[in-house]
């Protein structure tokens, strides 16, 4: 019975979510902070239940990966939110009010329709960056770092290097004109799934679920140990029927993540990861002048 509840879990958090949005006090739902402190309380919610129903032992959170978890998202909710909304966002704003591009229909449409096209939005564009990383050597340096995680916990969707993580932030959402209520209720949608599929928590939601959201299973056997090669399949954040439309899809699972003999990456490597090579160079460099001096 404990079992069939928590594989209930996920749907029926995505069904409170999207009452509270829909119907919620405005006071609430107008506030620019509404939606941190909901992803905020989604995490937390998911914590408590890696903690009451664990997936894997080996997973189990400890203090310096509650740590590092923690500092990506705060790093996402300050800087890297800053940089999308400055670099990303407004531009595009910008752009489609001087090419007078409207897209007023789209308020006109359903709760559920403004919703479900936010998320449609978010995650096509995600899965098409997602899948560039990891065939190209470039983009795979930025989101390498994030595959070097040795475990799977509820803010692991958060850890990665900084390029990425605004990389896999970028969106067309700001080109539609739609209402605030929709748009949070979306990204905190996507938040309780791609949550969940990176949590060490023992659900496995019902097949009409994880036909459509993409789940613990999927996401464990994306973030394979076995090989890289074994990690280019299940591409959707949170949509996995995309990798079935675009044949990336793989059934499975693992429960043994992480690359490169599955060495833990500090902070500062992750930072620097994609710089390895030029640093490479240059040490070489600085070793041969020192040689030819010496």
């Amino acid at each position: 019975m404990k079992q069939k509840l928590f594989n209930l879990v996920p749907p029926a958090t995505i069904a409170m979510v999207i009452l509270f949005w829909a119907f919620g006090p405005a006071s609430w739902i107008e506030s620019p902070w509404s939606i941190v402190v909901a992803g905020a309380v989604t995490t937390a919610f998911v914590q408590v239940l890696e903690g009451v129903h664990e997936r894997h032992a080996g997973w189990r959170l400890n203090k310096r990966e509650f740590a590092t978890d923690l500092f990506y998202v705060i790093l996402s909710y300050t800087a890297i939110a800053w940089a999308t909304s400055k670099l990303a966002e407004e531009p595009l704003k910008a752009t489609k009010h001087s090419l007078g591009i409207t897209t007023e229909w789209a308020m006109h449409m359903p709760f559920l329709v403004q919703v479900a096209l936010v998320i449609f939005l978010v995650e096509f564009g995600q899965y098409w960056m997602h899948r560039l990383m990891h065939n190209n050597a470039f983009f795979w340096s930025t989101h390498a770092p994030h595959h070097h995680i040795t475990q799977l916990n509820a803010m692991k969707g958060a850890v990665g290097n900084p390029i990425e993580l605004f990389l896999i932030s970028l969106s067309v959402v700001a080109l539609f004109d739609l209402p605030q209520a929709a748009e949070f209720c979306a990204f905190n949608v996507l938040t309780v799934i791609s949550t969940f599929a990176h949590a060490n928590v023992r659900s496995d939601p019902p097949r009409w679920y994880s036909f459509f959201f993409t789940t613990i299973q999927h996401h464990s056997l994306h973030h394979t140990a076995l090989s890289y090669e074994d990690t280019r399949c299940n591409y959707g954040n949170s949509l996995i029927l995309i990798d079935r439309i675009c044949g990336t899809y793989r059934d499975g699972e693992s429960s043994i993540v992480g690359q490169d003999e599955r060495r833990r990456l500090s902070i500062w490597e992750q930072f620097i990861f994609p710089a390895r090579p030029l640093i490479a160079r240059i040490k070489e460099k600085q070793a041969r002048s020192t040689s030819v001096a010496g």
